[in-house]
């Protein structure tokens, strides 16, 4: 993906574009393109970087289907809300593990009657799956619905807490078979950066299918938030 100097764009955006262009004709090291993208920032705030990656599979094929969980050794930077929607022990156990919003039917009836959605990740057990199809259509579409592939619906609920408060990010495709998955914060530096690359990475390279044929890993891009697409060598 090569930036363009575009006149509609601000002054920032054209120079940053530039530089860019000319130090990303042909793709990076990962260490090197965290640091162009840093060179390149243009907002004073802490800025999310972001790694996109283009598979070589069919997602709409079922068996070629690329997702799974992995949890960042420095974090993601963002404090993540937990709702856990558990009953009795489970529920206490959620407490204990430090969830920021724990209940059952009560959180159920709070997201139905208002759509509240004051969280990041939202957790259950098996047995509350009934009552969360509830809630369905009002999670999916936001990203929060609880799945048994992601961790979320599980009997070790306090596990599940402590990992989203402590780095787990999901991947997945998207409809352009591509994968989105946020690598932490630029405040972070390219080493502990280079660090949730490569675990990610690693976690993206063992799920592929046995079915894929050809490149799997078609390209590799990293942003920060506001920023420019900086290509990387395929590891």
């Amino acid at each position: 993906m090569m930036e363009k100097i575009n006149k509609k764009h601000g002054k920032s955006y054209n120079q940053a574009a530039g530089i860019v262009k000319n130090e990303n004709k042909v793709p990076l090291s990962v260490e090197d393109a965290l640091k162009l993208v840093e060179k390149t920032k243009r907002v004073k705030f802490d800025e999310t970087i972001e790694l996109h990656v283009l598979l070589g599979v069919d997602g709409k094929q079922a068996d070629q289907q690329v997702r799974g969980t992995v949890v960042l050794p420095n974090g993601t930077g963002k404090t993540q809300r937990v709702l856990v929607i558990a009953k009795g022990p489970k529920a206490d156990e959620a407490v204990a593990a430090g969830a920021d919003f724990v209940g059952a039917d009560d959180m159920i009836a709070k997201i139905t009657s208002g759509n509240w959605l004051g969280f990041d990740v939202c957790i259950t057990t098996p047995d509350m799956m009934a009552q969360i199809g509830k809630i369905a259509k009002i999670l999916g579409p936001k990203g929060l619905m609880p799945n048994p592939k992601s961790g979320t619906v599980t009997i070790d609920v306090a596990k599940a807490v402590k990992d989203a408060k402590g780095g787990k990010v999901e991947y997945r495709l998207d409809k352009n078979n591509i994968i989105h998955c946020i690598l932490g914060k630029m405040s972070f530096g390219t080493e502990k950066l280079l660090q949730n690359y490569q675990t990610v990475i690693d976690a993206i390279i063992k799920a592929k299918p046995p079915t894929s044929k050809g490149t799997y890993l078609k390209s590799i891009t990293i942003a920060s938030t506001m920023g420019l697409g900086v290509r990387c060598l395929n590891s």
